[in-house]
């Protein structure tokens, strides 16, 4: 099998692996984060505004429909049907890593159909930082171009190479390349963890190598190394299955992530083990400019374009209440709504060095 071909039927394995077994692990951090409820809201429930503005665009929502899946002919109905709910709901969407489709131009089409049913969206293209770093910025261009991407996501993904059998162990060389491509492209560069977290000391090198957002991809979630455990499990290799359920844990929890990469600047968007619109108004109310899901809307997307509509309406359903409940009327009122913080989070966020205060929820300012 040739790499292409490998890279290939490796997306196939991912999304089959992701929709039919228990592959998240661990405590995003969101259980420990309750909101202050306001038992004078008000606001009219009925008229909450959930719109909100992202790299100078307006977007209907704050979910972000994240990163999932492309790369293989059998994953291109689901992806028109994700871009078709971007469009109607209008969210922004990212697609999953465009490697497969660089390597082989038959199959970008399981790409390009996010921007042909969502005209309008708000659309992220997405390759890894080492292939950027092999390939230069041309590759990056190549990928906004194929689906008329507003903007990129460069995935870090050094847990996943590590434990992936057919994984790239050399990481030098990918923070300069991030910034060679901000330096000389015109379109939003994002850079995007893949369920480990970001550090503030990692988000601090990225903001001064030039991104213009970052998404945390914090532990709590879909868990990548359960994910190559899987897969080593059935081509029958016991040592790397052993080695992908010893790092299940590894990562930093994505609240935590989100509180240390809120202080160094922003936009950022929250992913990782967000399930439904309560965690979103959670993340929002902790200086998140918008919250991601993958895992939640990847059945209802696989079953029907009803299915993945009634999955969307519920979770803005949720969203809406949070925010009733809390007082706020609209986003930018979500910034200023208090939190309480407990157990293992705010033991994480306490020790020193970490925030230990919880009353400006602003991340409209970076502080590098």
């Amino acid at each position: 099998m040739t790499l292409p071909e490998q890279t290939t039927s490796r997306k196939l394995d991912h999304l089959r692996i992701c929709s039919e077994k228990e592959i998240e692990t661990g405590c995003s951090g969101f259980s420990d984060v309750r909101i202050v409820h306001s038992a004078l809201p008000e606001a009219d429930m009925d008229h909450i505004d959930l719109s909100c503005r992202f790299l100078n665009t307006t977007l209907s929502s704050p979910l972000f429909i994240a990163a999932m899946t492309g790369g293989h002919p059998g994953t291109t109905e689901v992806n028109r049907r994700l871009g078709r709910a971007a469009e109607r709901f209008g969210c922004a969407i990212g697609v999953g890593s465009q490697r497969a489709a660089l390597e082989r131009s038959d199959l970008r089409h399981s790409f390009s159909v996010v921007r042909e049913e969502a005209p309008t969206a708000f659309i992220v293209a997405n390759i890894g930082a080492i292939q950027l770093r092999d390939h230069g910025p041309a590759w990056a261009e190549e990928a906004v171009s194929m689906i008329e991407a507003d903007a990129i996501a460069i995935h870090l993904n050094p847990l996943q190479e590590a434990i992936q059998p057919e994984g790239d162990h050399d990481a030098t060389g990918c923070l300069k390349a991030i910034e060679e491509l901000c330096s000389r492209v015109s379109f939003p560069v994002i850079a995007k963890e893949t369920g480990s977290g970001i550090s503030r000391e990692t988000a601090r090198n990225l903001w001064n190598a030039g991104v213009q957002a970052i998404d945390i991809g914090g532990y709590g979630g879909t868990s990548w190394a359960r994910v190559e455990g899987v897969r080593a499990d059935e081509a029958g290799d016991p040592v790397q299955r052993r080695l992908g359920d010893d790092f299940q844990s590894w990562g930093i929890p994505t609240v935590v992530s989100l509180m240390e990469v809120r202080e160094t600047g922003g936009p950022v968007i929250a992913t990782g083990g967000l399930r439904n619109g309560l965690d979103i108004a959670k993340a929002l109310a902790l200086g998140a400019d918008m919250a991601g899901m993958a895992l939640p809307l990847l059945a209802p997307a696989m079953e029907s374009d009803a299915a993945l509509n009634s999955k969307i309406e519920e979770i803005h359903r949720e969203l809406t209440v949070a925010m009733f409940l809390s007082g706020a009327a609209t986003i930018r009122d979500m910034r200023r709504v208090r939190t309480y913080i407990t157990g293992d989070t705010r033991d994480m966020i306490q020790e020193p060095g970490c925030e230990k205060h919880y009353g400006d929820r602003s991340n409209s300012r970076r502080r590098i």
